[in-house]
């Protein structure tokens, strides 16, 4: 890989944050897509296909938290280490962040395949068949989880290393793979919700044995040399964990504080809960497309961090900003507008619909405010300082569970819920950034090296 192609510290600004943001949103909605396209074809079966695969789903989304630990610590790791031009420690936080993102898919899936019953039967869900299939769901899809969590670590080397473009491809041949297989193995064969966890977790083996072939042998990787068994750097592990384990508890509470308010909308019914699953996976337009740009923020800041590029991070930011908030702005128009169109394409019966419309408005509300809190994390977690999205997320999501909660035992029932998602976001959204403009004024004004990592 030509290294000056992905250097983030030197060359226009707006290329290189593009350069590196366009393939991670691709990837993330790519992924949105994936998630799209067990919802499509499952509605054809029933939507309460739909709610058993929403209810395993969140504990697909609860595996992401763990798996920050081998995603971004190779990210952080690595830009701070290429900005240092520090080839040798961006390599040693690449083997190390593999090596802890195989254990912890391996003890994860493990969890997740035992427990499955028990963690279904926290939404307590009344109709046995839905609980059935997503324990069927969710241990088939556990399977496949420590291959997921090898592949995203690969896709932290690369993001870290500036060149986004490699995960993009990997995930783009995945959900062509995905596309084919999930209709086959839900009517073809007469698998159902089962054929759908089977099509996802083949192609997260797919996926992940493509990622291990090209960060140890494509010319484009990051890295001449590069041992996946291998003993990791104890001092580079400590320093993952420093950065990651905040980012891990952020990403645990929030996914669990949502499953609270998934329980609280079970209350609704079955057809309450596959609205709340489509309409969370049509506002991902914004927010995984948004965590995308994060990412390649906290490339862009951790290399120029590591170089002492403090005026060109700032510059980096305003542009990033302005992105995120027009992107904010154009998807609110989306969902406001044209939310009936997209909820028909997953759904028919005309009563769900009409809740899904009511949803997706109320969520777009806070859209643009977003936003603010994504370019926010991508700072944060750039310069390795992944405390204070752990303390606003989780003071603000604690307080959307109650505020939602409280909503819905008032004449508003469901809509009070829908209502709580937002004024959550909005609370968190505007903390964080605070806090960001606040942290950003303490920053040096002149450029300087930052200060290295214990190895």
């Amino acid at each position: 890989m030509k290294a000056t192609n992905y250097d983030l510290t030197q060359g226009d600004i707006l290329r290189k944050l593009l350069l590196v943001a366009l393939p991670i949103m691709g990837t993330q909605f790519l992924q949105m897509a994936y998630n799209l396209t067990d919802i499509f074809w499952l509605g054809r079966v029933g939507y309460d296909a739909q709610a058993a695969a929403g209810t395993a789903g969140m504990y697909m989304w609860m595996s992401i938290a763990p798996m920050m630990i081998g995603r971004m610590g190779a990210e952080i790791g690595v830009s701070q280490s290429l900005g240092r031009s520090d080839r040798e420690a961006a390599l040693a936080f690449s083997q190390t962040a593999l090596f802890l993102a195989a254990v912890t898919g391996i003890l994860f899936g493990t969890m997740m395949f035992a427990l499955r019953y028990p963690l279904i039967g926290f939404f307590n869900i009344a109709e046995a068949h839905v609980i059935q299939n997503a324990a069927n769901y969710l241990a088939i899809v556990a399977v496949g989880m420590p291959f997921t969590y090898i592949s995203g670590a690969v896709t932290g080397i690369f993001n870290g290393a500036g060149n986004s473009r490699v995960p993009f491809a990997l995930n783009g041949g995945g959900l062509v793979v995905n596309m084919i297989l999930t209709p086959v193995f839900i009517f073809g064969l007469d698998m159902g919700v089962v054929g759908a966890a089977l099509s996802t977790t083949i192609v997260q083996v797919l996926v992940a044995i493509s990622s291990i072939l090209v960060v140890r042998a494509a010319p484009i990787r990051p890295f001449d040399t590069l041992r996946l068994l291998t003993r990791p750097q104890w001092g580079r592990a400590k320093q993952i964990f420093r950065w990651t384990l905040p980012i891990v508890a952020e990403s645990a509470s929030f996914t669990f504080l949502a499953m609270l308010l998934g329980r609280f909308v079970a209350a609704f019914g079955v057809g309450a809960m596959a609205v709340q699953r489509v309409g969370i996976q049509i506002e991902s337009l914004t927010w995984m497309i948004g965590i995308g740009f994060a990412s390649a923020v906290t490339a862009f800041v951790g290399q120029n961090y590591g170089a002492g590029q403090w005026s060109r991070i700032r510059r980096g930011n305003v542009l990033a900003l302005r992105i995120m908030v027009s992107w904010g702005v154009f998807t609110a128009v989306i969902v406001w507008v044209w939310g009936a169109q997209l909820f028909s394409i997953f759904m028919s019966e005309p009563e769900l619909i009409a809740e899904g419309v009511r949803f997706l408005r109320i969520l777009s509300i806070g859209q643009v405010l977003c936003s603010l809190e994504f370019l926010s994390i991508g700072v944060f977690r750039g310069v390795g300082k992944t405390m204070p999205p752990l303390v606003v997320s989780s003071g603000a999501n604690a307080l959307r569970v109650v505020i939602a909660y409280a909503l819905s035992q008032t004449a508003l029932g469901l809509t009070g819920i829908w209502w709580g998602f937002t004024i959550g976001v909005c609370l968190r959204s505007v903390a964080l950034y605070i806090w960001y403009r606040y942290h950003m004024r303490q920053m040096p004004k002149e450029n300087e090296p930052a200060e290295v990592p214990a190895g």
